[in-house]
């Protein structure tokens, strides 16, 4: 074990990425111990990757892809602009606004903070914004696209923990809501300290056609459960709700209900039954298509190859960890690391609630030097028994390892948000932890309200029927 870990720990230290640092870690072992034939690393690496649920992984990237390369993130920027410009702090709460808009399609917080980052920090320092705040508010909510559905994250963790991945999306959903008010809430606060106004005139008519746009979003599903009601067939109440909506969107051109759509025909299919969480990605990505190529005609071949060839090189990077961390968490748990380590932490406590308090400091140091993808799967084995036994929800868990590591993300050495907006900003890495600091408040904040009230979670998987 203390080799295991130990070339684990020194092989990042030299400066090795993660999954390679895993990986050799893995090796050494197994060539040190001599109990473990060679094999066995190829045999744990593709059975790492081996699982149906996986597969939910490239599309979701290439639909957060094709939604960058479309100009679709830009109508999504327009609306949220429309919505809230005229808060104080205006471009700062159509920053977070923006992210639970994009949230719905692209399931990953580095997604969101390049797709949308670009734009938002740009915007907002050409309104007189100090690119250091900018840097900050977009940091904070990119947290919010893997915790709204749908989530990379909760696909990983629904794979190992073995739980309905369809409930873990449900079960963000209302969090996510706490997170966006506690980041706008802070937002008004920084306004309100600094005498900042709005950064758009407040218009009725502008404001009225925002909320007509969510009010036929909202419509749709309610249509839809109507018809149901009334006897008519799932399939057929859809299909005329939504040819209404496809000719209301062509005649009068509206800037995001098409857009907006893309979480409630992810979350009402799964619901209703017509597909798997995997197969909304598929989905996810038809509707960008869809989007791109009919709907907005923005996309073109040579744009489609970019997001393809990008969407090739993510996954093969977010696979390859998956891959090097089956292996060394399948070490862990074969040499009873994780079994001593849960054993251990049973002996301190064996109560859940002081438990949940250890569990969020264990995942937030994890977070701050291991990837998300990597975390997961590494942690589950070790934390996910101690769970079941102390009658913790897997569901609620799931909330609460997710919002650790995405707070892991804007941490350094490792986090790759961090990373990502110090590039767009061109602010030093140093300069750009320092002004991401004071979101963790409201962040910190969330992940208290998640940990310690169940309901907040579990409330809405309950109500539609996906867990007891």
């Amino acid at each position: 074990m203390l080799l295991l870990i130990g070339a684990f720990i020194a092989l990042m230290l030299v400066g090795l990425p993660v999954a390679v640092a895993m990986a050799g870690a893995s090796l050494l072992f197994i060539v040190v111990s001599g109990t473990v034939p060679d094999i066995v690393v190829a045999q744990r690496m593709i059975a790492g990757v081996e699982s149906f649920p996986l597969l939910a992984v490239p599309f979701f990237i290439l639909a957060g892809n094709l939604m960058n390369i479309s100009g679709i993130t830009s109508r999504m920027y327009d609306f949220a602009i429309a919505l809230v410009g005229w808060m104080k702090g205006g471009l700062a709460q159509v920053n977070i606004v923006g992210s639970v808009i994009f949230s719905g399609m692209s399931g990953t917080a580095v997604a969101d903070a390049a797709g949308l980052g670009s734009i938002e920090i740009k915007a907002m320092k050409e309104h007189g914004y100090r690119t250091e705040f900018a840097v900050g508010v977009t940091a904070a909510s990119a947290t919010l696209g893997p915790i709204i559905p749908p989530s990379l994250p909760f696909v990983i963790y629904g794979m190992m923990a073995n739980v309905s991945i369809g409930a873990l999306f449900l079960a963000g959903i209302l969090p996510g809501i706490v997170m966006t008010l506690l980041m706008m809430g802070t937002v008004a606060w920084f306004a309100h300290r600094n005498g900042w106004g709005g950064d758009t005139r407040f218009e009725w008519k502008r404001l009225g056609a925002a909320g007509l746009e969510i009010g036929i979003v909202l419509a749709f599903p309610l249509a839809v459960w109507l018809m149901v009601r009334a006897g008519m067939s799932a399939n057929l109440a859809a299909g005329i709700a939504f040819a209404v909506l496809l000719a209301l969107d062509w005649r009068f051109n509206f800037s995001a209900v098409m857009a907006l759509m893309a979480p409630v025909i992810l979350i009402g299919g799964m619901s209703m039954g017509w597909f798997t969480p995997t197969e909304a990605a598929v989905a996810a990505v038809l509707w960008a298509l869809f989007l791109g190529l009919v709907r907005y005609r923005t996309m073109t071949l040579r744009t489609l190859l970019k997001a393809s060839f990008e969407t090739i090189e993510t996954t093969a990077s977010v696979l390859f960890i998956v891959t090097a961390a089956a292996v060394f968490a399948w070490l862990l748990t074969t040499t009873q690391a994780a079994q001593m380590l849960a054993d251990w932490i049973l002996s301190v406590t064996q109560n859940k609630w002081l438990f949940l308090l250890f569990a969020n400091l264990m995942i937030l140091f994890v977070g701050c030097f291991i990837d998300t993808i990597a975390a997961i799967t590494i942690l589950v084995p070790i934390l996910l028994p101690i769970v079941l036994k102390l009658g913790i929800d897997p569901i609620h868990f799931g909330l609460i390892l997710t919002l650790n590591l995405m707070i892991g993300l804007l941490t350094p050495p490792l986090g790759m948000v961090l990373f990502v907006l110090a590039r767009i900003s061109r602010l030093s890495v140093e300069r750009t932890t320092a002004v991401i600091l004071p979101w963790l408040l409201p962040l910190v904040l969330a992940l208290v309200a998640i940990t310690y009230v169940p309901q907040l979670t579990l409330w809405l998987p309950q109500q539609l029927g996906m867990i007891k």
